[in-house]
């Protein structure tokens, strides 16, 4: 056992007796940064940049394509290369045995218009973020993806999906999660000034925050909190390299559970049971991809012309986009030449609505881009 790793042991223990309560958020806080400065260093040794980073750990080389990534994560054997196939058409070789894929196997589908690339990833294991197998290869390139669809059998589940999610973790992963709304500038003298728009109940205070950023080396820094956080998301905001990525945790095999077995797991959330092999609930898995990756079709209207049905533009709805989002995303140069657009569709007031380039645009409405004169 590395000197690191004894040291990650002995604050996990101490953290595991010390009682949690108002009395303890201070020691707590810095068990937490130590623990999380350790925990970098472990992954990329020392001096390394931090567990996250762009640079701690090459990802399989893979070019992105499509609209949208979503990549297959799972212990070896739970059925990810049977799911690629049956999406995609790609066959990627599958046998009853362990490590059958020991590279990243690409796939293109097409659903609702919008080409979806699907990696099918190398079975991970217990310590994949710390090296063993082709973890860290793994989930660097899981970073990269707009979605992760977390492959798990139906004999083993919870316990598989509690050793994914804390490896995912480590490596800077936050699933089904959004980034806390924290504010975080460094300066140059003035101590740390802090300020807090809404209680905080879950740890944070000005003392835990100025001993995290203290472990952190930070002196000087004006942090404003607008959303009740914990001491780990202060700390992630800190590192500043979390990946913050969207989940599905499919049953697959669920031709062996009984109603029952099938019960107990229908009250989890971001679940969707399959069976990859009889092609069991695609409709329900693709649907639910669909949601998750927060696609939005834009028909295109060339003028005098009826709009073009078969080839939406997609977009991703997280934050509204706008006609110029719309714009860019056929052309680059578009904007030089746009005058205005009319609009149809349920963002519009009327059918149609001439809109400028900062008009919010929703799902399946139908634009036609009108240039400028001469």
């Amino acid at each position: 056992m590395s000197n690191v790793q004894k040291q990650i042991d002995e604050i996990e223990a101490e953290m595991a007796r010390t009682q949690k309560n108002k009395a303890t958020n201070y020691h707590l806080g810095t068990l937490k940064a130590k623990l999380a400065k350790l925990r970098s260093e472990l992954i990329n040794g020392p001096g390394g940049k931090s567990a996250g980073s762009k640079d701690a750990g090459r990802g399989f080389d893979v070019t992105k394509s499509g609209d949208t990534r979503i990549g297959l994560v799972g212990f070896p054997s739970v059925g990810k290369s049977t799911l690629l196939t049956t999406l995609t058409g790609t066959r990627s070789e599958a046998a009853a045995y362990e490590f059958t894929t020991l590279t990243c196997i690409p796939g293109t589908m097409k659903y609702k218009g919008a080409r979806i690339q699907v990696l099918d990833l190398p079975g991970i294991i217990e310590g994949a973020a710390d090296g063993k197998g082709r973890g860290r290869q793994v989930i660097s390139t899981a970073r990269t993806c707009n979605l992760i669809l977390i492959v798990l059998d139906s004999g083993k589940p919870l316990t598989h999906k509690k050793i994914i999610e804390a490896e995912l973790f480590s490596f800077g992963i936050r699933i089904n999660q959004t980034p806390p709304n924290v504010k975080l500038t460094k300066k140059d003298n003035g101590g740390i000034d802090y300020q807090e728009m809404v209680p905080q109940t879950q740890g944070m205070n000005a003392d835990v925050c100025r001993l995290v950023c203290k472990e952190f080396k930070i002196s000087c820094a004006q942090v404003i909190l607008r959303e009740d956080i914990t001491v780990d998301q202060f700390i992630d905001v800190i590192e500043g390299n979390r990946s913050y990525i969207p989940v599905l945790y499919v049953f697959n095999k669920i031709d062996s559970l009984t109603i029952e077995e099938l019960d107990i797991l229908d009250q989890m959330p971001n679940y969707v049971p399959i069976s990859s092999q009889h092609k069991w609930n695609m409709d329900e898995l693709m649907e639910e991809v669909w949601n998750k990756t927060n696609m939005m079709r834009i028909y295109t209207k060339p003028k005098g012309q009826v709009p073009d049905y078969d080839e939406p533009v997609i977009l991703h709805s997280e934050g509204s986009p706008t006609v110029e989002e719309f714009c860019n995303r056929i052309h680059r140069g578009l904007m030089d030449q746009f005058s205005h657009a009319w609009v149809w569709g349920r963002s519009a007031k009327h059918q149609p609505q001439r809109c400028g380039k900062d008009h919010l645009l929703e799902d399946e409405d139908v634009v036609q881009i009108v240039k400028k004169a001469g």
